[in-house]
């Protein structure tokens, strides 16, 4: 195709995408990683249990889909917990290991225990989650960051501080508070924490910058979708120069969700030209499996990976397939199935199809020279089925009403 980066042969966006005055102020990493916190965060939706064996097949799906960093879980949890970090520790996946701690060196200790590179150490920041919450005295939250920080490097870990609710402090105080920290603790890395999900964004590029004004440290971005912004959000992080995305498979986590993975790699590689070496034709193939050892229901037309989000009903957009489908789909998609290893584009039957959805099922069971009366009343049977059932219609319906129409049997 066209060679432009919002025109290839596997997918279609916009040529605005890449305009000078668009992209003169976006600031990417050299290399994105991607952290995939669904083995901890994901975990922490309303009614998700992984046990053992789970997180270590979770973890070899993401192995294999491409993500850099994967946060095994937290060990002070449970035992089984503990022991998955082990075990994904010991099969050397590729990625690199993590585990969650709270500021505490028993809990720090425990991580290190595991084996793994890195620790993703958490403090409440916010002075009303401090005072409200935790019932601490603010000064506490300040010793128990440095003590637990510092002994994180005495045992060699690469640790990421991790500032809870940060997004809702008072700016000075959770500044020096991330200050004090870098500067009398330890951090390798910072993640900017938006716990809650309030930023909106056109704050995070001033807040990244204010943080890097006090510390020269990496930022890594962590934002939830409680506002459906979560994959804008850090996206606009990385374009201000964060170098790590917190994320998890299809949204998973507290509340509404972290930051979906598929969105962030995906707009990514299309909208901006930033390829982060993902496996991306796995991306169907792992939120399904996610999903169903979490038992998680998703909408049927979820970005990217949604059971229906390339099925046709309509019948203006099933001649549009009819014409060019199989020649030109990415005038029906953005994006190309394979590129997300979907299922094929399919048209469906139901009451907002057209002559064209009539023609290409007939077409389907053999029986293409029906005279124009014929399809038309089919067509209409099968608007008001459809309409009564409140759903699309199955194969053997529409095999009863072409029959009913015709008289004709179709194999």
């Amino acid at each position: 195709m066209s060679g432009q980066p919002w025109k290839s042969d596997k997918w279609f966006t916009s040529p605005w995408n890449f305009q000078e005055e668009v992209v003169r102020d976006i600031s990417f990493a050299d290399k994105i990683k991607l952290h995939d916190v669904t083995l901890r965060d994901g975990e922490q939706q309303a009614g998700v249990a992984f046990n053992r064996d789970q997180k270590v097949a979770i973890a070899e799906k993401l192995a294999e889909l491409g993500v850099h960093r994967i946060e095994a879980g937290m060990p002070a949890v449970s035992k089984q917990d503990e022991e998955a970090i082990r075990e994904i520790v010991k099969r050397d996946l590729g990625p690199e290991i993590f585990a969650f701690s709270r500021c505490m060196k028993e809990d720090v200790k425990r991580a290190a225990d595991t084996g793994v590179k890195g620790i993703v150490v958490e403090i409440p920041s916010s002075e009303h989650i401090i005072q409200n919450a935790y019932r601490w005295p603010l000064e506490k939250a300040i010793d128990l960051s440095i003590e637990a920080t510092q002994y994180a490097k005495e045992l060699g870990l690469y640790t990421v501080f991790f500032p809870i609710d940060m997004s809702r402090s008072d700016m000075k105080w959770v500044l020096d508070l991330v200050e004090r920290v870098a500067n009398e603790g330890h951090m390798d890395a910072l993640a900017v924490v938006d716990t809650l999900g309030g930023l909106n964004p056109h704050a995070i590029p001033y807040l990244i910058r204010k943080t890097k004004e006090r510390i020269q440290k990496p930022i890594e971005a962590h934002f939830h979708d409680d506002f459906g912004i979560g994959a804008a959000n850090t996206i606009m992080a990385l374009a201000s120069g964060a170098e790590v995305a917190h994320t998890t498979v299809t949204a998973m986590g507290e509340r509404a969700g972290n930051s979906p993975y598929e969105e962030v790699a995906l707009a990514l590689l299309t909208m901006y030209g930033k390829d982060i070496g993902l496996k991306y034709e796995k991306m169907y193939e792992v939120s399904k499996f996610v999903r169903e050892i979490a038992h998680l229901q998703i909408r049927l037309n979820r970005p990217i990976v949604g059971e229906m989000v390339f099925n046709i009903e309509s019948g203006i957009i099933a001649d549009w397939y009819k014409n060019c489908g199989n020649e030109a789909p990415l005038e029906l998609s953005p994006y190309t199935t394979d590129l997300v290893g979907q299922k094929p584009t399919r048209v469906v039957l139901g009451k907002n199809s057209g002559m064209p959805s009539i023609e290409i099922w007939l077409d389907e069971i053999g029986l293409s020279g029906i005279d124009n009366d014929r399809k038309a009343e089919i067509l209409a049977r099968v608007k008001e089925r459809a309409l009564i059932k409140g759903w699309l219609l199955d194969e053997d319906e529409f095999k009863d009403i072409v029959h009913k129409v015709t008289g004709i049997d179709a194999e």
